[in-house]
């Protein structure tokens, strides 16, 4: 066994903990050993039973005589009930839903448990205590892992406990931790202080003090945004020795297109465009970031852009992350271009489309190929690499602009699957837009996008009215219902947004050793699609139309959803998050949004800029059935927040740099993402990250460096 193992040749890892494992992006024994805790509970405290007090936690250690389990018929649920002696006295113990344990543990074992004693009426018991078979000849503190010590708590997922990592870390870390290249270069090392790669790596899983568990975080925190330093400076090392097309910039054609639109571009739409503009004239590529509020007008800026590089003769890739925002790209570039007879392609997983006419993928792909198709729009479809004779792979005749919509990352690797040799033979890389609709404060932005230029769009179009935003507890749920069928008598449409596409089973099988019920039955609770489809056509709004849809529908039914909605025969849209970005639906005037404490501020932002795309007042209602100081925080600062950008410095004070971003969607370790906000540990790590490069810009000095660089690359979110 090795790093690079995947989980699935692990022992004790079947197919439903390999799927677990899977949703969290741990595919490997590299990622369970970097898969670190963030925090620990401290169950070192251990005393005799004679002193047993309420509070805690405490530990214990004894023998159990006697377990049962009991079924409490009022509020049905199981108790396990047990009793442990230590030589100093008896206690009662209490699990909570946990029948397992009874096949768990027998009288006579010797155990080690960890919780907090409860006193009710006379008597006192530990509850629901985190346990610890001990054989007989160990009884050593140190060598416990569940129980009296620090015990670390990891990142889980649904039917993926701490206590099931810690089992299958611990033994993983003993096999193979000489085996793991300490890639940090030792003067670094010496120069602030870290802990040796060995030491850090097991006091951050099973540490010893928590001052040691601070320290290893403190090193990795350190290493891992260096690597990403590394990376970042490095791709910008590449890009500046690339060469691209110098695409001159046409100031007729772009005051005739200007001219066309039907509405005035702001100052930072035109700013942004010039911007843009410039940069395509220069020979090397360019590396850019439109960024931009909810409808602040990025597409518009993007297509003037695709104009001007079109009309110059060159082809133009045009690349949105669903199937339906690449569609409504499609539609929306062919309208507010359709004066300049540019010829527009779009291709999906299974749809290829030719100047609005459908035609086969390998028609489109021949055409692409012979420089017959200036635009071409898509999915990732677009970068997809020839598999055989049958599928062949996407090819430009003379690409000279890549724009990304909504993708965070795409590296000069990624662009090279779309580049063509010139005539010359020289490599001319492809220009990069990327857009985005999620503001980042710009200490972060320096971070996370440090190989970019930024643009940025921060006023919307002129005339929009702000968008009333309100939380609705569940008592004033009847008032809201009615508000919505006002809207709908007076011709609007509505959204309805859900966190699950279905109801989450109900039932013993969700409960898995260590995992309280509370933890499941939380995610049970929350808004279901399906059932909310359910609930408002038959129940709340008999009378009106109402669609669905979700992610997993197949392609045609989703289209014939959003057609409907679009063409205004549905009145009301029951969704998940696939409508977060990219969908127009100008007569639409109300978001109603199930379960909002499920959603981060940004998601929620998203959301809310579905509606207020017209002269209409839109409105906004947050329904959460979850009230808290967090939620509340966060939910009024959606309320209160002017603009996106606003809203992002809110949400990054209450969230912090690493939920605020999102580390799983990229690939960012979660350490490295906590302490993006440390603005003096950024600059620290960059000079670092940039003497090593004067010296060794290749890393042969530093291999193992350099192969974790590497794998960053291709964990980063690059698409």
């Amino acid at each position: 066994m090795n790093l690079n193992t995947p989980v699935a040749e692990i022992p004790r890892i079947g197919p439903q903990y390999q799927k677990r494992l899977g949703r969290m992006g741990i595919k490997t024994v590299k990622d369970l050993i970097f898969h670190f805790p963030h925090r620990y509970d401290d169950f070192s405290n251990l005393i005799p039973i004679a002193r047993a007090e309420p509070g805690g936690p405490f530990s214990f250690q004894g023998e159990i005589l006697e377990i049962k389990n009991i079924r409490t018929f009022r509020k049905r649920l199981f108790l396990t009930q047990a009793v442990i002696y230590d030589g100093t006295g008896k206690l009662k113990v209490l699990w909570f839903n946990q029948p397992y344990l009874i096949n768990t543990f027998k009288g006579g074992d010797y155990v080690c448990l960890a919780g907090k004693i409860i006193k009710k009426d006379s008597s006192k018991y530990l509850s629901s205590p985190a346990y610890e078979k001990i054989p007989e000849n160990l009884r050593v503190m140190t060598e416990l892992t569940h129980t009296g010590r620090l015990i670390p708590v990891y990142p889980e997922t649904e039917g993926l406990s701490s206590r099931w990592l810690r089992f299958i870390i611990k033994p993983l870390l003993q096999k193979l931790q000489d085996q793991i290249p300490d890639t940090l270069p030792k003067e670094i090392q010496n120069k602030h202080g870290f802990l040796p790669f060995k030491k850090a790596i097991w006091q951050i899983h099973f540490p010893d003090s928590l001052e040691l568990a601070e320290k290893a975080k403190k090193r990795f925190a350190f290493e891992e945004l260096f690597t990403l330093s590394l990376f970042m400076l490095r791709e910008k090392m590449k890009l500046a020795g690339e060469k691209a097309f110098s695409v001159p910039l046409n100031l007729t054609l772009i005051k005739e297109f200007t001219g066309s639109l039907p509405f005035i571009l702001t100052d930072a739409q035109k700013k942004s465009l010039w911007q843009i503009l410039k940069d395509l004239e220069k020979p090397r590529p360019m590396n850019r970031l439109l960024e931009g509020d909810v409808g602040s007008g990025k597409t518009v800026v993007a297509a003037a852009a695709t104009l001007n590089v079109a009309k110059a003769g060159y082809q133009v890739a045009f690349m949105a992350p669903t199937e339906i925002l690449a569609k409504q790209h499609f539609k929306t570039v062919n309208e507010v271009l359709k004066k300049f007879n540019l010829n527009i392609g779009l291709i999906t997983g299974k749809e290829s489309y030719f100047t609005n006419k459908k035609i086969t993928r390998k028609e489109l792909l021949e055409k692409l190929k012979d420089g017959k198709i200036d635009i071409l729009i898509g999915t990732h479809a677009l970068v997809q690499k020839s598999d055989s004779k049958k599928a062949p792979g996407v090819k430009f005749k003379n690409l000279a602009l890549v724009i990304i919509d909504e993708q965070h990352r795409f590296g000069v690797e990624q662009r090279a699957h779309l580049f063509k040799d010139s005539a010359e033979k020289v490599r001319l890389m492809p220009h990069l837009l990327s857009m985005t609709a999620t503001p980042i404060p710009r200490t972060l932005s320096l971070t996370i996008y440090g190989d970019l230029d930024l643009s940025i769009i921060d006023q919307l179009p002129r005339g929009r009215k702000k968008i009333i935003t309100q939380v609705v507890q569940p008592k004033d749920k009847k008032k809201t219902y009615d508000f919505i069928r006002e809207q709908v008598r007076g011709g609007r449409q509505v959204f309805v947004i859900c966190p699950r596409i279905e109801p989450a089973k109900k039932s013993q099988d969700n409960l898995i050793e260590g995992e309280s019920s509370r933890q499941v039955l939380s995610w049970m609770e929350v808004k279901a699609v399906k059932e909310e489809y359910q609930k408002l056509s038959k129940e709340i709004f008999p009378d009106l139309k109402i669609a669905m849809l979700h992610g997993k529908m197949k392609s045609e039914e989703k289209e014939k959803a959003m057609r409907g909605f679009k063409n205004g025969k549905t009145n009301i849209l029951v969704s998940t998050s696939v409508v977060e970005v990219g969908v127009d639906i100008q007569n639409a005037s109300v978001m109603m949004i199930e379960g909002s404490e499920k959603f981060g501020l940004a998601q929620l932002h998203q959301f809310r800029g579905r509606v207020g795309r017209s002269e209409h007042q839109s409105y906004c209602f947050l329904f959460t059935d979850a009230p808290g100081i967090i939620t509340n925080r966060r939910l009024k600062a959606l309320i209160s927040a002017e603009n996106g950008f606003e809203l992002a410095e809110k949400d990054l004070q209450i969230r912090g740099p690493g939920d605020f971003v999102g580390a799983r969607q990229w690939g960012i370790p979660d350490l490295a993402m906590a302490s993006l906000g440390d603005a003096f540990l950024i600059a620290e790590v960059r000079e670092e990250a940039k003497k090593i490069l004067e010296q060794d810009p290749e890393l042969k000095n530093h291999p193992f460096l350099g192969d974790k660089v590497k794998d960053f690359g291709q964990r980063i979110h690059l698409e």
